[in-house]
């Protein structure tokens, strides 16, 4: 891991997040991944921007894109998970709908709006209503499959693009990115809708990824925390319940559910360990922080590797195929960071990640072992950084 001395001060951090920042800002209200390769709204995206920009003192920005986010939410309940404010017919050819894409992504917005609660910033009603009824068309009208998890109708829905755990749904006998590329337009064809156009199933697709339901029951929990509104906390604890019920030891991680579960469901990707979220299984977890912290599995120098590098489509350079994804790690450090037992581990974690951010340009994804940026670069959600140093001198939250 990197030397203590070799980690970027928060000062340092902030004086390259800052501008990134403010050149990706658009005056809607929003921030571009990256102005040139991702100038739309992103879900997630803008979710973890809401923290950057918290963490920059940038209040008034914080606000105006989580308002951003929520605005393009339909009468179902269902948050797109794109935005095309400055181009509301564009989308209309490719997703069928003006002003927003036709599927959703994980619902980071009940951690986000946690966060600015409990550091004192004032978060309308309107907001939490809507974050509450995103939650609630998620676990009560999207579809669940047998094993008790949430069932996404895309890949894109996950935000794992590319992750070999779909590789099973590639239409081939071996995964092949254009045949994959082609084959997720034709999988929005298939989508079955609700009254509103709100995305229900998928027959093309159907895979249920602990990941989705991890992050949707602690988007649940983290919302009820500081909201006062608990009728949604049932369906939290019943896919936290599915979602350890997932658990295979002998390879160390929780696998997905669905038509892949025999398959690319079983796969070892880093995403999965967003398990830790809600998992309070005490082998269960004293496992994953094991295969965590192996430099033979997921422990790169510069964070969490994207794939266990004993798969056999691992690629430390290719997109959702290995690298280290900065998101992803936040959301796995936290994870972690639930228990003192493992504060030690969180905080060298929480270093790599920040080391392999700075290290990387802030780029979109990089090599865990030797910070090569790949993708965009920079890309905003990498200023994550900044949050995730913001905590040095913090003590846990009290989610989760």
């Amino acid at each position: 891991m990197p030397d203590s001395s070799d980690v970027p001060t928060t000062e340092q951090i902030a004086a390259h997040v800052e501008p990134i920042m403010d050149a990706a800002w658009v005056d809607h209200g929003y921030t571009a991944p990256n102005a040139a390769v991702y100038p739309w709204l992103w879900l997630w995206d803008s979710c973890f921007h809401v923290l950057i920009w918290h963490a920059l003192g940038r209040n008034d920005r914080a606000i105006a894109e989580l308002r951003s986010v929520l605005e393009t939410q339909d009468r179902a309940g269902f948050v797109p998970h794109m935005g095309y404010q400055l181009d509301p017919e564009a989308p209309v050819g490719f997703w069928g709908r003006a002003g927003a894409s036709s599927i959703t992504q994980p619902p980071m917005y009940g951690h986000v709006i946690a966060q600015l609660i409990r550091a004192g910033v004032a978060v309308d009603d309107d907001a939490i209503a809507r974050a509450e009824l995103g939650l609630r068309f998620l676990v009560e009208d999207r579809r669940r499959d047998a094993s008790g998890l949430i069932e996404v109708v895309h890949p894109w829905e996950t935000g794992c693009d590319d992750s070999p755990r779909w590789d099973h749904y590639c239409p081939g006998t071996s995964f092949d990115l254009e045949r994959w590329r082609k084959y997720k337009g034709e999988l929005l064809t298939s989508i079955d809708r609700g009254s509103a156009g709100e995305p229900i199933s998928n027959s093309g697709f159907g895979a249920a990824p602990v990941s989705f339901s991890a992050l949707t029951a602690w988007n649940i929990r983290e919302l009820a925390s500081v909201s006062g509104r608990h009728g949604l906390l049932s369906h939290a604890t019943d896919l936290s319940d599915a979602v350890a019920a997932r658990w295979d030891a002998e390879r160390q991680t929780w696998i997905d559910a669905g038509p892949g579960a025999a398959t690319s469901g079983r796969l070892r990707t880093a995403d999965a360990f967003t398990a830790l979220l809600v998992v309070d299984d005490s082998q269960q977890r004293a496992a994953a922080v094991e295969a965590l912290s192996d430099v033979d599995a997921y422990a790169g120098r510069f964070g969490p590797r994207g794939v266990h590098p004993d798969e056999p489509m691992y690629d430390p350079v290719s997109y959702w195929r290995g690298p280290v994804w900065p998101q992803i790690a936040y959301l796995i450090w936290l994870g972690v960071r639930r228990e003192p037992a493992t504060s030690n581990f969180a905080d060298q974690l929480r270093d790599q990640t920040i080391t392999g951010a700075v290290a990387s340009g802030f780029a979109e994804y990089w090599d865990g072992d030797t910070a090569v940026g790949g993708g965009a670069v920079p890309q905003s959600w990498t200023a994550l950084a900044l949050v995730l140093a913001n905590t040095r001198t913090t003590s846990p939250s009290s989610s989760g």
